[in-house]
Protein backbone atom coordinates (compact mmCIF):
# COMPACT_ATOMS: atom_id res chain seq x y z
CA UNK A 1 0.00 0.00 0.00
CA UNK A 2 1.62 3.24 -0.81
CA UNK A 3 2.04 6.52 1.37
CA UNK A 4 -0.04 9.61 0.55
CA UNK A 5 1.37 12.91 1.33
CA UNK A 6 0.04 14.82 3.99
CA UNK A 7 -1.25 14.10 8.07
CA UNK A 8 -4.25 12.20 9.29
CA UNK A 9 -6.95 14.10 9.68
CA UNK A 10 -8.09 14.00 13.98
CA UNK A 11 -11.68 12.87 13.22
CA UNK A 12 -9.93 9.87 11.22
CA UNK A 13 -8.33 8.98 14.65
CA UNK A 14 -11.27 9.36 16.48
CA UNK A 15 -12.95 7.29 13.49
CA UNK A 16 -10.26 4.61 13.88
CA UNK A 17 -10.05 4.29 18.02
CA UNK A 18 -13.69 3.91 18.09
CA UNK A 19 -13.11 1.06 15.53
CA UNK A 20 -10.87 -0.39 17.10
CA UNK A 21 -12.73 -0.21 20.67
CA UNK A 22 -15.69 -1.85 19.54
CA UNK A 23 -14.15 -4.16 16.89
CA UNK A 24 -16.68 -3.69 14.57
CA UNK A 25 -17.54 -0.91 11.87
CA UNK A 26 -21.67 -1.17 12.66
CA UNK A 27 -20.97 -0.29 16.59
CA UNK A 28 -18.64 2.31 15.76
CA UNK A 29 -21.00 4.03 13.17
CA UNK A 30 -23.59 3.47 15.20
CA UNK A 31 -21.88 5.47 17.92
CA UNK A 32 -20.17 8.26 15.83
CA UNK A 33 -24.03 8.88 13.91
CA UNK A 34 -22.04 7.94 10.76
CA UNK A 35 -22.85 6.13 7.77
CA UNK A 36 -21.00 2.89 8.16
CA UNK A 37 -20.14 3.24 4.22
CA UNK A 38 -18.68 7.11 5.27
CA UNK A 39 -17.24 5.07 8.36
CA UNK A 40 -15.71 2.30 6.10
CA UNK A 41 -14.79 5.32 3.23
CA UNK A 42 -12.38 7.93 6.18
CA UNK A 43 -11.04 4.66 7.67
CA UNK A 44 -9.64 3.74 4.05
CA UNK A 45 -8.65 7.02 3.67
CA UNK A 46 -6.81 7.14 7.24
CA UNK A 47 -5.07 4.17 5.69
CA UNK A 48 -4.09 5.48 2.81
CA UNK A 49 -2.05 8.35 4.49
CA UNK A 50 -0.56 6.39 7.02
CA UNK A 51 0.55 3.50 3.94
CA UNK A 52 -0.49 0.46 5.79
CA UNK A 53 -3.64 -1.29 6.66
CA UNK A 54 -4.72 -0.76 9.59
CA UNK A 55 -7.47 -2.88 9.92
CA UNK A 56 -8.46 -6.55 8.56
CA UNK A 57 -12.39 -6.70 7.80
CA UNK A 58 -13.83 -10.49 6.59
CA UNK A 59 -16.66 -12.73 7.50
CA UNK A 60 -15.27 -13.47 11.24
CA UNK A 61 -15.45 -9.58 11.64
CA UNK A 62 -12.48 -6.79 12.15
CA UNK A 63 -9.49 -7.01 13.68
CA UNK A 64 -6.32 -4.90 14.37
CA UNK A 65 -3.38 -5.38 12.09
CA UNK A 66 -0.09 -5.44 13.45
CA UNK A 67 0.52 -1.82 12.59
CA UNK A 68 -2.60 -1.17 13.51
CA UNK A 69 -2.08 -2.58 16.83
CA UNK A 70 0.97 -0.15 17.30
CA UNK A 71 -0.82 3.16 15.38
CA UNK A 72 -3.81 3.10 17.87
CA UNK A 73 -1.26 3.23 21.20
CA UNK A 74 -0.07 6.46 19.29
CA UNK A 75 -3.46 7.59 18.44
CA UNK A 76 -4.65 7.38 21.71
CA UNK A 77 -1.94 9.78 22.75
CA UNK A 78 -2.34 12.14 20.17
CA UNK A 79 -6.44 12.44 21.23
CA UNK A 80 -5.68 12.76 24.80
CA UNK A 81 -2.78 15.51 23.80
CA UNK A 82 -5.79 17.63 21.92
CA UNK A 83 -7.98 17.20 24.68
CA UNK A 84 -5.33 18.55 27.37
CA UNK A 85 -4.24 21.39 24.52
CA UNK A 86 -8.22 22.42 24.63
CA UNK A 87 -8.33 22.21 28.02
CA UNK A 88 -5.58 24.37 28.81
CA UNK A 89 -6.94 26.50 26.17
CA UNK A 90 -10.53 27.04 27.93
CA UNK A 91 -8.42 27.36 31.30
CA UNK A 92 -6.37 30.16 30.13
CA UNK A 93 -9.73 32.20 28.59
CA UNK A 94 -11.11 31.82 31.75
CA UNK A 95 -8.07 33.39 33.64
CA UNK A 96 -7.46 30.02 35.72
CA UNK A 97 -3.89 29.23 33.99
CA UNK A 98 -1.17 31.54 32.25
CA UNK A 99 1.14 34.11 33.57
CA UNK A 100 0.99 37.51 35.62
CA UNK A 101 3.55 40.03 35.73
CA UNK A 102 2.37 42.68 38.52
CA UNK A 103 3.72 45.93 38.64
CA UNK A 104 3.74 47.58 42.21
CA UNK A 105 4.05 51.35 43.79
CA UNK A 106 6.46 51.09 45.83
CA UNK A 107 4.87 53.18 48.76
CA UNK A 108 1.96 50.34 48.34
CA UNK A 109 3.64 47.30 47.77
CA UNK A 110 3.95 46.94 51.43
CA UNK A 111 0.39 46.05 52.09
CA UNK A 112 -0.94 45.34 48.30
CA UNK A 113 1.84 42.53 47.44
CA UNK A 114 1.32 40.13 50.44
CA UNK A 115 -2.84 39.85 50.22
CA UNK A 116 -2.33 40.21 45.87
CA UNK A 117 0.20 37.28 45.82
CA UNK A 118 -1.64 34.90 48.94
CA UNK A 119 -4.95 35.62 46.40
CA UNK A 120 -3.05 33.92 43.00
CA UNK A 121 -1.31 31.34 45.38
CA UNK A 122 -4.59 30.51 46.80
CA UNK A 123 -7.49 31.20 44.27
CA UNK A 124 -5.18 31.26 40.85
CA UNK A 125 -2.73 28.38 41.68
CA UNK A 126 -2.26 27.52 37.63
CA UNK A 127 -1.50 31.13 37.00
CA UNK A 128 2.85 31.79 37.50
CA UNK A 129 3.22 35.56 39.03
CA UNK A 130 6.03 37.81 39.05
CA UNK A 131 6.18 40.97 40.93
CA UNK A 132 8.33 44.33 40.78
CA UNK A 133 8.11 47.33 42.84
CA UNK A 134 8.53 50.53 40.72
CA UNK A 135 8.52 54.31 41.00
CA UNK A 136 5.16 55.74 39.15
CA UNK A 137 6.48 56.51 35.85
CA UNK A 138 8.04 53.00 35.02
CA UNK A 139 4.85 51.63 36.23
CA UNK A 140 2.93 53.20 33.77
CA UNK A 141 5.41 53.10 30.84
CA UNK A 142 5.41 49.24 31.96
CA UNK A 143 1.49 48.65 31.79
CA UNK A 144 1.77 50.68 28.09
CA UNK A 145 4.53 48.36 26.87
CA UNK A 146 2.99 45.18 28.09
CA UNK A 147 6.08 44.45 30.72
CA UNK A 148 3.24 44.23 33.25
CA UNK A 149 -0.30 42.79 32.85
CA UNK A 150 -1.64 44.67 35.91
CA UNK A 151 -0.65 47.23 38.64
CA UNK A 152 -1.44 48.33 41.61
CA UNK A 153 -0.99 52.04 42.22
CA UNK A 154 -2.27 55.56 43.08
CA UNK A 155 -4.49 58.12 40.88
CA UNK A 156 -5.09 60.30 39.16
CA UNK A 157 -2.70 57.93 36.19
CA UNK A 158 -3.34 58.93 32.78
CA UNK A 159 -6.30 58.20 29.92
CA UNK A 160 -5.33 55.04 28.49
CA UNK A 161 -4.97 52.95 31.67
CA UNK A 162 -8.40 51.88 33.15
CA UNK A 163 -8.70 51.56 36.81
CA UNK A 164 -11.06 49.94 39.60
CA UNK A 165 -10.38 51.19 43.14
CA UNK A 166 -9.78 48.42 45.90
CA UNK A 167 -8.98 50.62 48.87
CA UNK A 168 -9.37 53.78 50.23
CA UNK A 169 -7.81 55.33 53.17
CA UNK A 170 -7.69 59.20 54.85
CA UNK A 171 -4.31 61.06 54.05
CA UNK A 172 -2.51 62.29 56.41
CA UNK A 173 -0.64 65.41 57.24
CA UNK A 174 3.28 64.37 58.31
CA UNK A 175 4.26 66.33 61.18
CA UNK A 176 7.46 66.32 62.97
CA UNK A 177 7.34 65.03 66.65
CA UNK A 178 6.51 68.00 68.32
CA UNK A 179 4.94 69.79 66.18
CA UNK A 180 2.15 72.76 67.82
CA UNK A 181 -0.80 70.44 65.37
CA UNK A 182 0.80 67.18 66.45
CA UNK A 183 -1.92 66.65 68.95
CA UNK A 184 -4.89 67.30 67.33
CA UNK A 185 -7.59 64.42 66.12
CA UNK A 186 -7.86 66.03 61.96
CA UNK A 187 -6.71 69.51 60.52
CA UNK A 188 -7.30 71.03 57.55
CA UNK A 189 -5.11 71.50 54.73
CA UNK A 190 -5.51 75.57 55.32
CA UNK A 191 -4.23 74.94 58.64
CA UNK A 192 -0.49 73.81 57.39
CA UNK A 193 -0.46 76.96 54.97
CA UNK A 194 2.52 78.69 56.56
CA UNK A 195 4.51 75.85 57.50
CA UNK A 196 7.66 74.66 54.91
CA UNK A 197 6.64 71.80 53.05
CA UNK A 198 8.58 68.91 51.46
CA UNK A 199 7.12 66.39 48.68
CA UNK A 200 8.20 64.37 45.63
CA UNK A 201 9.64 66.43 42.39
CA UNK A 202 7.11 67.76 40.52
CA UNK A 203 8.84 65.91 37.40
CA UNK A 204 7.89 62.46 39.12
CA UNK A 205 4.57 61.88 38.20
CA UNK A 206 2.91 65.86 37.10
CA UNK A 207 -0.80 64.30 36.86
CA UNK A 208 -0.26 63.94 40.75
CA UNK A 209 1.34 67.47 41.64
CA UNK A 210 -1.23 68.82 39.75
CA UNK A 211 -4.13 67.55 41.30
CA UNK A 212 -2.12 68.37 44.54
CA UNK A 213 -1.96 72.00 42.70
CA UNK A 214 -5.83 71.75 42.94
CA UNK A 215 -5.93 70.73 46.72
CA UNK A 216 -3.77 73.70 47.75
CA UNK A 217 -5.22 76.43 45.71
CA UNK A 218 -8.34 74.89 47.39
CA UNK A 219 -7.05 75.69 50.46
CA UNK A 220 -5.98 79.07 49.67
CA UNK A 221 -2.54 78.78 49.73
CA UNK A 222 0.81 77.74 47.58
CA UNK A 223 2.85 75.86 49.81
CA UNK A 224 6.38 76.75 50.30
CA UNK A 225 8.25 74.28 49.22
CA UNK A 226 11.85 73.57 50.98
CA UNK A 227 12.81 70.65 49.83
CA UNK A 228 11.89 67.87 47.55
CA UNK A 229 12.46 63.95 48.11
CA UNK A 230 11.97 61.17 45.28
CA UNK A 231 10.35 58.42 47.79
CA UNK A 232 8.36 58.41 50.99
CA UNK A 233 10.73 57.12 53.02
CA UNK A 234 13.30 60.05 51.91
CA UNK A 235 10.24 62.01 52.54
CA UNK A 236 9.33 60.73 56.14
CA UNK A 237 13.15 61.38 57.03
CA UNK A 238 13.19 64.94 55.94
CA UNK A 239 10.14 65.58 57.91
CA UNK A 240 10.97 63.37 61.45
CA UNK A 241 14.66 65.55 60.59
CA UNK A 242 12.36 68.67 60.93
CA UNK A 243 12.76 70.19 57.31
CA UNK A 244 8.91 70.17 56.86
CA UNK A 245 5.84 68.84 56.81
CA UNK A 246 4.10 66.51 54.13
CA UNK A 247 1.11 64.81 53.06
CA UNK A 248 0.71 60.83 52.59
CA UNK A 249 -1.83 58.21 52.80
CA UNK A 250 -2.45 57.10 56.32
CA UNK A 251 -0.96 53.28 54.95
CA UNK A 252 2.52 55.18 54.90
CA UNK A 253 2.86 55.34 59.28
CA UNK A 254 3.89 51.70 58.62
CA UNK A 255 7.35 53.08 57.08
CA UNK A 256 8.49 55.08 60.24
CA UNK A 257 6.89 55.04 63.52
CA UNK A 258 9.47 57.29 65.02
CA UNK A 259 10.26 61.25 64.62
CA UNK A 260 6.83 61.79 63.12
CA UNK A 261 3.46 61.86 64.01
CA UNK A 262 0.35 61.11 60.96
CA UNK A 263 -2.91 63.77 61.42
CA UNK A 264 -5.47 63.21 58.89
CA UNK A 265 -6.63 66.06 56.85
CA UNK A 266 -10.58 66.79 56.90
CA UNK A 267 -12.20 65.62 53.80
CA UNK A 268 -9.12 64.08 51.84
CA UNK A 269 -8.98 60.37 50.73
CA UNK A 270 -6.25 58.19 49.09
CA UNK A 271 -7.22 55.49 46.81
CA UNK A 272 -5.33 52.16 45.82
CA UNK A 273 -6.13 50.83 42.30
CA UNK A 274 -5.80 48.11 40.08
CA UNK A 275 -4.68 49.66 36.80
CA UNK A 276 -4.47 47.68 33.53
CA UNK A 277 -3.74 48.41 30.14
CA UNK A 278 -5.13 45.58 28.21
CA UNK A 279 -6.79 43.38 30.33
CA UNK A 280 -5.82 39.36 29.79
CA UNK A 281 -7.98 36.82 31.30
CA UNK A 282 -6.06 36.23 34.26
CA UNK A 283 -5.90 40.01 34.82
CA UNK A 284 -9.29 39.98 34.59
CA UNK A 285 -10.00 37.02 36.99
CA UNK A 286 -7.64 38.48 39.49
CA UNK A 287 -9.17 42.23 39.73
CA UNK A 288 -12.62 40.38 39.88
CA UNK A 289 -10.99 38.11 42.55
CA UNK A 290 -9.73 41.33 44.31
CA UNK A 291 -12.88 43.12 44.11
CA UNK A 292 -14.89 40.94 46.05
CA UNK A 293 -12.22 40.66 48.86
CA UNK A 294 -11.98 44.70 48.86
CA UNK A 295 -15.75 44.40 50.17
CA UNK A 296 -15.16 42.73 53.06
CA UNK A 297 -11.59 43.44 53.76
CA UNK A 298 -9.27 46.76 54.45
CA UNK A 299 -6.37 46.03 51.78
CA UNK A 300 -4.28 48.60 53.67
CA UNK A 301 -4.01 47.18 57.15
CA UNK A 302 -4.58 43.44 55.60
CA UNK A 303 -1.39 43.14 54.45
Amino acid sequence: MSSSAGRPELRQLVYFVTVADHLSFTTAARELHLAQQSLSQQIAALERTVGARLLDRDTRGTRLTEPGRLFLAEARAVLDAADRAVAVARRAAAGEVGRLRLGFLASVANYMLPIVVRTCRERLPGVEVTTADVAIEPLVAGLRDGSFDLAFTRPPLVPDLAVRALAREPVCAVLPAGHRLAGRAEVALADLAADPWVLTPRASWPPWHEQYDRDFAAAGFAPSVVQRAGTVPNLLGLVAAGVGVTRLAASARTLRDTGVVFVPIAGAEALTVAAWHRLSPAAERLVGLLADLAGTTDFTTAG
